[in-house]
């Protein structure tokens, strides 16, 4: 089911909201775990299984961690171990088997036969959360959940289930056992999920439209591929972030407050500030879970160099079982070793200009990472500096640039904090902080008017993240 639809709209969520509210505090995670499981049974109800399984391996995994925590390292770590292989097991099994068998096929001339497994969507984000529960249990940075409903309810959430944020267990430990739902609350999360509904549906479905109509086009040009790149970009952003947003404002209607995902990447100053601020629940994860166990930064260069590799190599297998993604992760570790070795004064010094290289680097990043295969990606590449005897400038560039312009400037201006900082100075100002107060539910309502309008003329409208 995905949020920019009809029926979880005017369906699934008021009575979801309503069943929740109603029920007395101590029945509100089993709501919260039974309406969980519909939301992901509706499209796939024979995977809720293997969610049940990883469930039940986690919980019982975390209870005997905690049990064994004083009777040895590795009797403690046992459990941890047996959970991690399940969860992991699982995931490569529906993620990877097919590209392992692909590639040993390829290597040996074998004709293995593909498994041709359906992936279950939001495997890689209940997988990690699972992972880290049961870590922070053996590190006692948490307490293990006695009660398998609350556990459930946790790793199952429906706002923030299928493409996150990571919500890590120990960050919402005691809002499971005991929250608040206030009028405040619910007023802040509903305009949160209107602003990121209007996200999704409006700007990134506008923008993956424009990227579908340039792959279809037999009118390509340098100019081209660059909007494409930029749109891309954008499309992606404003498909994930809006996703965010959503999820964290559901959440904070049912009285949770779920962690950042986005902070205006776009104005970063380096790839390093990049993915400090982009997908920031993911990059904290890796950071907290590979990376500083590997040893981090407090080893020998030779040790960090690998250290980054294996990080960014496995980031980019994370999002998908292709040799683009490891190739988009393996890119991002190059240039995090050219900005700490080479580019890292530098880019401080030249001002403007480190936003520019930020952005090149970025556009070609991610036509890796959207390419059809590792060939696809470098003629995309190529093109965009002109490889392959492509022209400047376009008929179709120039006709669909009048059609788009103004959105992709819409999109490029919404992208920075400008507009949330022209709101906060105008608020500073007694009249207009009231003109802003009065006009504020009448905008939230206009723009979910016009969504349910583009929903039910059935634009393109899926969500890039559920692959994952």
């Amino acid at each position: 089911m995905l949020f920019s639809s009809v029926s979880f709209l005017y369906y699934f969520l008021p009575i979801t909201l309503v069943l929740c509210l109603a029920l007395p505090k101590r029945l509100r995670n089993g709501a919260i775990l039974f309406t969980s499981l519909v939301f992901y049974g509706w499209g796939e109800p024979r995977y809720i299984v293997f969610m049940v399984i990883s469930i039940l391996v986690g919980w019982i995994s975390g209870l005997l961690t905690e049990r064994f925590s004083d009777r040895g390292k590795w009797l403690s770590r046992l459990p941890m171990i047996v959970s991690t292989t399940v969860c992991l097991g699982m995931l490569g099994y529906f993620k990877y088997a097919d590209f392992f068998i692909d590639n040993f096929n390829a290597v040996t001339g074998l004709s293995v036969p593909l498994l041709k497994i359906a992936l279950p969507i939001g495997i890689s984000f209940y997988t990690f959360q699972i992972l880290s529960y049961v870590v922070d249990v053996y590190r006692k940075d948490a307490a293990a959940q006695k009660n398998i409903v609350n556990f459930g309810a946790y790793v199952t959430m429906f706002p923030q289930l299928i493409a996150g944020p990571i919500v890590r267990y120990r960050d919402i430990a005691v809002q499971l056992e005991e929250r608040d739902i206030t009028f405040e609350g619910a007023a802040l999360g509903i305009r949160r999920f209107i602003i990121g509904l209007s996200k999704k549906v409006l700007i990134a479905n506008l923008l993956g439209e424009l990227c579908e109509i340039f792959k279809a086009s037999s009118d390509k040009s340098v100019l081209f591929y660059w909007v494409y790149a930029l749109c891309l970009v954008l499309h992606i952003y404003f498909d994930f972030s809006g996703y965010s947003d959503m999820a964290i404002g559901i959440g904070k209607v049912l009285g949770f407050n779920f962690c950042e995902n986005f902070n205006y990447p776009v104005i970063s100053k380096s790839i390093a500030e990049w993915w400090r601020r982009w997908h920031m629940s993911l990059g904290t994860w890796f950071r907290d879970y590979l990376y500083i166990p590997l040893g981090g930064n407090r080893v020998s260069t030779g040790r960090w160099l690998l250290n980054t590799l294996i990080v960014w190599g496995l980031t980019g297998f994370w999002h998908g079982a292709s040799w683009n993604f490891i190739a988009w992760g393996l890119y991002f570790a190059l240039f995090l070793m050219l900005e700490k070795f080479v580019l890292g004064k530098t880019l401080k010094k030249i001002g403007v200009f480190s936003h520019l290289y930020v952005a090149v680097v970025m556009l070609i990043s991610f036509v890796i990472f959207n390419g059809t295969d590792m060939r696809e990606s470098f003629e995309y590449i190529g093109a965009m500096f002109g490889a392959g005897d492509v022209p400047l400038v376009s008929a179709e560039f120039g006709y669909y640039m009048r059609s788009y312009g103004l959105l992709i400037a819409a999109a490029l201006f919404g992208a920075t904090p400008a507009v949330k900082t022209l709101v906060l100075k105008a608020k500073e100002h007694k009249s207009l902080d009231k003109m802003i107060n009065l006009l504020e539910p009448v905008v939230l309502m206009v723009l979910l008017v016009t969504v349910t309008a583009f929903l039910v003329d059935g634009s393109f409208n899926p969500f890039l993240y559920f692959r994952f």
